[in-house]
């Protein structure tokens, strides 16, 4: 599992010589992977907008421009931004362009400081007692092979392992990472799941340290399908939407896409992983967290992206963003609005059964949106 081939978001198994997650792919396959991430992008340029309109004053019930966002941008109605205001989490699926496309946006009002959010959101111990979450660990620094103690295959994927293939494999990866596979790990052995549990970790670990070197340029391709999944270009798309807030924290959005050049002294990153039962397999996913502080005058008191750089089952590529937004209306009582986006792209919702599949995805998913929002409402008006 060493590194091998062109950049992707999110490849962390076997690969060689090679870097792992780093597989050439033809300008035609790199073509599609733009496209397709364009797609995601023009469904994510929504959220980015909000930055814009927050940048106004007073980003309440009241304000109009923040009214206008929700019904305009959102497709909100007037009783979801009333509930919104009143406390009550309101989330929605926005429109996507492809069955494989999935976008979910969420707010809420929480009568508490923009603080406590930021707390609650980099508390990994509160994470790892979420039901779902099997493992978790952050990342030192530097990083170092320790730090992955637990992030392993499980025994069923180990298995699909010994018959992937390029362009046939259950598990998300590079061609390079498959050829690596089978050169490396004798499958008759004893100890073949420590085998290839150290070989993951190795090629883990690579893949993290070549993205902190060299940004999005260390990301690769899956082959796992046959048609490869390009995600190189994918977040320069996904992030290529600064053109919605034209002088409001581009910072922001300019330092996921240049990563690891360039960071405000305003910006914090953590990177971590974790092993979470979605759906009917364990995943394993490598995450980039990046928090940016406001000063205490601007509107968008923090801002937060957890960027996919890895995951073994479903997804694609994913960014999940977050943005406190204070409440300047009531200065005098702390409070804030909470506002979520969820981006991916997902394996195995196109077709007559993906399409099944996606719909019982999506209202989950939706579904449990709303019920996080609920329950860090509770917990942080609970602990202000």
């Amino acid at each position: 599992m060493r590194r091998g081939g062109a950049p992707s978001a999110g490849v962390v198994c076997p690969s060689g010589t090679a870097r792992i997650g780093r597989e050439s792919s033809s300008s035609v396959e790199s073509a599609r992977g733009k496209l397709s991430m364009m797609r995601i992008a023009m469904r994510l340029a929504a959220l980015l907008a909000l930055m814009a309109a927050t940048a106004l004053p007073g980003p309440s019930q009241s304000n109009p421009d923040l009214r206008t966002f929700f019904r305009q941008n959102i497709g909100l109605s007037e009783d979801q931004i009333s509930a919104i205001r009143s406390g009550q989490p309101v989330a929605v699926t926005l429109p996507s362009r492809t069955p494989a496309e999935v976008l979910l946006f969420g707010a809420v009002y929480i009568h508490a400081s923009p603080e406590t959010y930021f707390q609650y959101a980099r508390n990994f111990d509160r994470l790892r007692e979420v039901p779902g979450f099997l493992a978790l660990g952050v990342f030192t620094v530097p990083p170092q092979l320790s730090d992955l103690r637990g992030f392993e295959f499980d025994s069923d994927d180990i298995q699909a392992l010994k018959d992937c293939e390029p362009g046939n494999c259950r598990i998300q990866m590079p061609a390079t990472s498959i050829e690596e596979l089978h050169r490396s790990i004798n499958w008759s052995a004893a100890d073949v799941n420590e085998q290839v549990n150290h070989l993951l970790q190795e090629t883990a670990l690579e893949l993290l340290l070549a993205y902190q070197r060299e940004g999005n340029e260390a990301l690769g391709a899956y082959n796992d399908k046959r048609d490869p999944t390009a995600v190189p270009e994918q977040f320069a798309y996904l992030l290529s939407y600064n053109n919605a807030l034209p002088e409001h924290e581009p910072d922001f959005y300019h330092y996921l896409l240049a990563y690891p050049h360039g960071k405000p002294a305003n910006y914090e990153e953590t990177f971590y992983w974790t092993k979470v039962k979605f759906g009917l397999k364990p995943t394993l996913r490598i995450e980039h967290m990046v928090t940016m502080r406001g000063s205490p005058a601007d509107p968008v008191a923090y801002a937060i992206a957890k960027k996919q750089l890895y995951s073994s089952h479903y997804f694609r590529t994913a960014v999940d963003l977050s943005i406190c937004v204070r409440d300047t209306d009531h200065p005098k009582q702390p409070g804030f609005y909470l506002i979520q986006a969820l981006g991916s792209e997902q394996a195995g919702l196109t077709g007559l059964k993906g399409s099944i599949v996606r719909k019982t995805a999506v209202g989950r998913a939706l579904s449990n949106l709303q019920k996080a929002l609920a329950a860090i409402r509770t917990t942080l008006e609970g602990n202000p």
